[in-house]
Formats: structure tokens, sequence, C-alpha cells
């Protein structure tokens, strides 16, 4: 007699079981085609000794509420929910999800630290995620190196499957506090309200962890966590290599016992973004129009890393920025306006036809100054810059415009939903992004026109999508 769940077997008259790639200690994983629109998913089917307990389906089925919800570059995209009942009146309930290619971060930090650049890369993605998920109303309470996946598209949040709505109650129906102790905020233990800081103060353990390779209190337990928050000593990042201060102060802040002393999610996001910003000076010109632009000078060599701590595939992050002199990544928004740049980019729109215009009206005044000096015509320029390193930046440029009123909130979710779509694509393989890249610039074009986004704003988003066809895929 076959088990209730196999391969073969059908979900839902629509998912087809392939074969199970993961298992936790409330749910399974299975890889699983799609029938209805002839794709492979991953199935997150609750475990059967837990599937008859209607208290536990509900919690998967507010799971894929919660998720479904989120519409980002960093967050698993849930597709739909499903409950299948067997002829012996048994329940199947599972969340169908997309299936990511990837390595955990638990598994990647096994090996030790991340460089400093790597790890604030990350830690602006995830808190990039948290901020569009607080903005719903919805706090994650898990935020762990097992719940984040790395990816060629960078890190994705995994695992809604305890996340709750803001002020709702932080224990379960029998007193328990959900989450891994060594990651739950203090305030938690005391039952205090599901709030936005819980998640922040669990992302600054992540940051630490992924800076130092250990959490700030180790805990197993709650009363391992009780006892080291009362004995431990204020959790400190002296000693991690070429740490940029601004960055130990982000973190350590993240990690105060007060949460109305911690910053918002989206803080978090912008200003470890700012400390990546001197190796990529395009995005530094487009964040800050308004400032001289700086010196621009050839980017230091970087040391090749050690055989045995290469990995194939590794997600390729911040880093790659470094790799290239800056005068390289120099867009055409470094340049006055009607002063072409010495070379030229590919067309984002088919031949013979004109790319979408951005109305151009900029306050007089706000121009960016012009550049501080010209290469010669004849100079060599390094590549371009690579699709994951374009895609962030213009991830960030979207976020900073909502931190600051240049974008509609729902006009920001439609450009980043386009954006993941365009990254998706080339995350399956070989594909033109000729298409992708010009409806993302008439989607800026058309919600300029609609009031959705200033034009200023928009002047500089264009200039960033404009780069996305020039990026090494």
């Amino acid at each position: 007699m076959k088990p209730a769940l196999h391969p073969g077997r059908l979900l839902a008259r629509r998912y087809r079981l392939l074969d199970q790639i993961g298992a936790g200690g409330m749910s399974v994983i299975w890889r699983a085609h799609d029938e209805v629109l002839d794709r492979i998913v991953a199935l997150k089917v609750l475990a059967p000794s837990l599937a008859a307990d209607a208290r536990f389906r509900d919690m998967v089925r507010t799971e894929a509420r919660s998720a479904a919800q989120l519409v980002h570059p960093h967050v698993t995209s849930v597709h739909d929910y499903g409950e299948t009942v067997a002829p012996d009146g048994s329940i199947t309930s599972f969340v169908v999800m997309e299936l990511l290619t990837g390595e955990e971060l638990e598994l990647r930090l096994t090996e030790g630290p991340l460089p400093w650049s790597e790890a604030v890369e990350l830690g602006a993605q995830v808190a990039d995620a948290l901020a569009t998920a607080h903005r719903l109303g919805i706090v994650h309470r898990d935020i762990t190196p097992a719940n984040v996946m790395l990816t060629r598209t960078g890190a994705k949040v995994l695992d809604f499957g305890i996340a709750t709505r803001v002020g709702a109650p932080d224990e379960d129906e029998d007193g328990d506090t959900f989450g891994t102790p060594a990651y739950v905020a203090p305030e938690r233990l005391d039952g205090a309200p599901a709030q936005p800081a819980t998640d922040v103060y669990s992302l600054g353990v992540l940051l630490h962890q992924a800076l130092t390779g250990r959490v700030p209190y180790p805990a197993d337990t709650w009363d391992q966590l009780s006892a080291a928050l009362a004995a431990g000593r204020p959790p400190s990042l002296a000693g991690v290599p070429g740490l940029p201060p601004e960055v130990a102060r982000i973190c350590l802040s993240c990690l105060t016992r007060d949460p109305a002393a911690r910053p918002t999610a989206r803080q978090v996001a912008s200003g470890l973004r700012d400390q990546l910003l001197p190796a990529d000076p395009q995005a530094a010109t487009m964040l800050a129009p308004t400032v001289a632009l700086p010196a621009l000078a050839p980017a230091a060599p970087t040391p090749a890393a050690p055989a045995s701590a290469r990995r194939v595939p590794r997600p390729v992050l911040v880093a790659a920025v470094v790799l290239a002199a800056a005068v390289g990544l120099a867009g055409p928004a470094l340049w006055p306006d009607g002063d072409p740049p010495p070379v030229a980019l590919p067309t984002t729109s088919p031949t013979g036809q004109p790319s979408p215009a951005v109305p151009d009206a900029a306050p007089a005044g706000t121009s960016a100054p012009a550049s501080p000096g010209r290469p010669e015509p004849t100079r060599a320029l390094p590549g371009p810059a690579s699709l994951l390193t374009v895609a962030n930046r213009l991830d960030g440029l979207i976020g900073a415009g909502l931190d600051g009123g240049e974008i509609r909130a729902d006009v920001g979710l439609d450009l980043r939903n386009e954006l993941r779509n365009l990254t998706a694509a080339v995350g399956s393989g070989p594909a033109d992004l000729t298409g992708p890249v010009t409806r993302l610039r008439e989607k800026v074009a058309t919600r300029v026109r609609e009031g959705g986004i200033t034009p200023g704003y928009a002047r500089r988003l264009d200039s960033a999508i404009a780069d996305l066809a020039a990026a090494r895929v």
C-alpha cells in the first residue's frame, strides 16, 4: 500500500507530486508539476500527524494569505492554497510556492561569516522585504538563517508560517512563545504584542551572525535566552575586517533592548545600502543628485579568494560592484544633458522604435552638477555591471522614492513586481531583456503622466532602467 503522499499523486486535480525535497517539524516540501499552467512549483504540505487539527490547517492558510500579499523581489512568491480530502477522511493541506534554486543562509554560515559587503547587502535585502511586510501590517516573527535562501537574484525570505498582524497577541493558545529563541526580541518573552520592532531585532541578530559567524546571545531554550540576556555583555562587532563604523552602529541599534529605540526596517535598508554606495558612483548620483560628484578613482584590486572558499553556484551579491572600476559603472545620468558619454549603451527598445519619453520637468536648480572631469575618448572602460547589481540598485532607488514621497505606494509595488518578473525570467534561463526593459520604461512614462511618480524622479528611474539592458547576464 502506497503512503498518503507519494510521487505521482495528484493534489486538487492539478498538482502532480514529483519528489520530496525537504522536511521540517510541521511540514514536508515537495517538488511538483502544475498541470494547469505547466510549470514546476514547490508544495509545502502540512505533516499528516498535524493535518487533522484545524488549528494547524488555519496556520498554513494564514501563511498563504500573508505571503500572497507580499509581491517583492526578496520574498518567496505564494501561488495557491489548497485542501484535499481522501476517501478515508484524512485531510491534506498545502501551500503552493515558487520553487527556488539556491542555498540556505544557515548552511552557508556553517563555513564562517560572510565578507562584510556581502553581509550588508544581504541585510539590506532582508530589511527591504520586512519593510514591505510591515507596511502591509504583517510581522514575520521568525527571521533566522534557516528562513533566508540565497539565490541568483539575491536573498529570499521564506516561511510566513507563524506570521501575524501587527498588534496581535504574541503567544499561542497554550501561552507558548513563537519563534527561535536566539533570534527572539527580549520583549517577546514578556508576551508583548507583535510589532515590527520585534522583526528588526531578529534582523539585527541575523546581520550580527552574518558578520561574525555567531549570534549575540546563544540560546536553544527560552530559559537559556532569559539567562543570556540577563548575564550577557552588550554585543560588539569589533574585529570584523574592514567593517564601516556606521554598519556596526546600525546593527547594534537593531539589538537595543528598547523596541522604541530601534530603527524601522526601511531605515535599516536605506542605511545599509548607503554604506555600499561609495563603490557605485552612479547609484550615489541617482540617490543624491544635488551634491557634488565624488572624484573617480580606480577601484582597489580585490584579493582572490582561496580555492577552498569557492562555492559553485554562489549568489553574486554586492561584491560584484567592487570588482568594477568606478568610472565604468557611470551611466548617462552622470553626464550633462545633451553631452553624450564616450561609450554608447545598447538600445532598450526594438530596432527603429524610440524609447518611451519621460517628461522632463525637474525643478530648476536641482539638476545634477557637471561631471568633475571627462575621460579621454580613447580610454578603455570596464565591462557592464551584473544584472543583479543593476536590479538591486533600481530596487533601492524605488525604495528611496517611496520613503521620500516621490513614488506612490501602489506604483512602487507595481514597479517592483515588474522588476521581479524580469529577474525571474533571467534566472530561469537565457532571456532577451529588450521587451521587459521597454515595458518597464513605458510603465514609468505612463505612471508619471498619471501623477504616480514625480517627473524629476521619473527621469532618475528611467536612467536606472536603461542600465538593465546593458547589464551582464
